[in-house]
């Protein structure tokens, strides 16, 4: 198979901004609801945060945009709008839970959120978490056939959920386990949350990576097929390192976060008081599968 070389930050705008481009939600307009939450990469200040209408699957018109306070809160009115909804984060700045360090999300990368019609209710929306997790479902669902419908935004979410062992990836709120003692009274699906956040930042130093942001494209475009395995519908997955292009190896989303977790849970960065959980081992072990193949489209 030849090998293919994705340039992730263009490819995954370039998929976002390929569904834009089309009319509003499929719902009627009924009352001014409000749509408030947190980004967390740890959390990042100084984002944009845009909300926009999906329609037949695809991201259409924007909604509204507003920008993350400095410990990664939001908050904006989509008016009437209660059809299922896109949240795409572009910028701002997080401390990087690896490294200690201020880092910037680089040009082209971004974190989503999707949600189905029945999470757009008249009353608004609040406690929605954006992050590298919530973006892995959105790539999953919107290469599902059909795109990003109610059914097939419910099933990522869901799936994602399960494969990190996170109930609830659009409310929980991740555990910052650079806060000391923050493991303490978090519930299991906030610390697996919280660690695997934190493994995602150290994976990427032990790559080479010198933005966060950069893995976090990485792993989408790797969940986009349904299968962790370092490709994206049969493509390598290339990445940008202090040593050049290297490709993403195949047990990225597997082992590969399972022993980055590892590191971090044994490093000083870790203030949580937590140093071990099963997550690390069933990642370990995971064949990378998320989904049956059934719902999937097969393309590039």
């Amino acid at each position: 198979m030849k090998k293919t070389r994705i340039l992730l930050s263009a490819l995954v705008l370039s998929v976002l901004s390929a569904c834009g481009g089309g009319g509003g939600g499929s719902s009627t307009a009924q009352s001014t609801g409000g749509v408030s939450g947190v980004v967390t990469k740890g959390p990042l200040n100084a984002a944009t945060v845009t909300a926009y209408a999906i329609s037949s699957g695809q991201m259409g018109n924007q909604l509204a945009s507003t920008v993350t306070d400095a410990t990664g809160q939001f908050s904006l009115t989509v008016g009437g709008y209660t059809g299922p909804m896109l949240l795409q984060v572009s910028g701002g700045s997080f401390v990087d839970e690896a490294t200690g360090l201020t880092m910037g999300m680089a040009p082209g990368d971004v974190m989503t959120l999707v949600l189905p019609s029945s999470s757009v209710g008249q009353g608004g929306m609040s406690g929605l978490q954006v992050t590298p997790v919530t973006s892995m479902a959105q790539m999953l669902a919107l290469r599902m056939s059909g795109g990003m419908n109610d059914a097939n935004i419910q099933a990522a979410n869901a799936a994602m959920g399960s494969y990190f062992s996170i109930a609830d990836i659009v409310h929980t709120a991740p555990m910052n386990p650079l806060m000391a003692g923050s493991g303490t009274n978090a519930s299991i699906d906030a610390q697996n949350y919280g660690m695997v956040l934190a493994s995602i930042s150290q994976y990427a130093q032990i790559r080479g990576m010198s933005t966060t942001s950069s893995m976090v494209s990485a792993l989408m475009m790797d969940a986009a097929d349904g299968l962790m395995d370092g490709m994206a519908f049969g493509a390598p997955i290339v990445t940008s390192t202090a040593s050049g292009n290297i490709q993403l190896p195949t047990d990225a989303g597997r082992a590969g976060l399972s022993g980055a977790m590892n590191v971090f849970m044994n490093s000083a960065r870790n203030k949580s008081g937590v140093t071990s959980m099963p997550l690390m081992n069933r990642l370990n072990g995971a064949t990378g599968q998320m989904m049956s193949g059934s719902g999937m489209m097969m393309g590039t």
